[in-house]
């Protein structure tokens, strides 16, 4: 496929999905539901003491429904599978990757 064509391919989806969003901010009423929920919750936050998401003395602080659902658990497998899978990409990414010299003056 010729590049004008990848690039025209790619300005018209970005075109759809930014109208596609267009759409469902103004169907859903904009942003104004969401500001005065959000306003809600950092009203009630700041009133209820706050504090350091990272504390030392409690710990990593979690979302309430994953504390509360007992999915701990569950939260602490994601989070291992995430880091081995980052750090799993790097070692590929350092042993595999990039190109041969000779593809790097060729282009």
């Amino acid at each position: 496929m010729q590049r004008w064509k990848q690039y025209g391919w790619l300005v018209g989806l970005l075109a759809t999905c930014f109208a596609a969003g267009l759409w469902g901010f103004t169907s859903t009423g904009g942003a104004l539901p969401w500001a005065k929920r959000s306003a809600q919750a950092l009203g009630r936050g700041v009133q209820d003491g706050g504090g350091a998401l990272v504390d030392f003395g409690r710990g990593i602080v979690v979302a309430g429904p994953i504390r509360n659902g007992g999915l701990m658990l569950e939260f602490g497998g994601l989070v291992v599978l995430l880091v081995a899978l980052g750090i799993g990409l790097y070692v590929y990414v350092d042993r595999y990757g990039g190109f041969d010299e000779e593809e790097r003056t060729a282009r």
